[in-house]
């Protein structure tokens, strides 16, 4: 629904026009059934990748406001129209519920320890101009 919203905004410039910064909060669910590693923030932001791919200017990062997402040292990750132009096997690994190690190998895993809070999950969609 993220991916979708943030399509809809750079194609046809609803709900609101472009540049736009989309906040969202709480916590998702994922249904385990591979034996990779991640978050729900990870395989949140990888299954975003998927749907925005070929977007420009656009970029979707969830995170952990605990510093922490699943049994990892990420609170989350982030992507942009391009991720999958850089790692194009991005089904395989949300299939296999191996977010991290898609964007540990890019780069991508948005790391900070820590942050001795827990507010909620934060979902940040930017989208630019196209």
């Amino acid at each position: 629904m993220h991916a979708a919203i943030s399509r809809e905004i750079a194609e046809s410039g609803h709900p609101v026009k472009p540049p736009a910064c989309i906040i969202t909060g709480g916590e998702t669910t994922v249904t385990v059934k591979g034996e990779g590693l991640g978050g729900r923030n990870q395989e949140f932001v990888l299954a975003a990748a998927i749907d925005i791919a070929g977007l420009a200017n656009t970029v979707v990062l969830s995170a952990g406001t605990d510093g922490t997402d699943g049994p990892t040292d990420a609170a989350g990750a982030v992507a942009d129209g391009d991720t999958l132009r850089r790692k194009p096997d991005a089904l395989r690994y949300l299939n296999a519920n191996d977010s991290y190690h898609y964007f540990e190998a890019l780069g991508d895993l948005l790391v900070t320890g820590p942050t001795n809070t827990n507010v909620m999950d934060v979902r940040i969609l930017l989208v630019g101009a196209q």
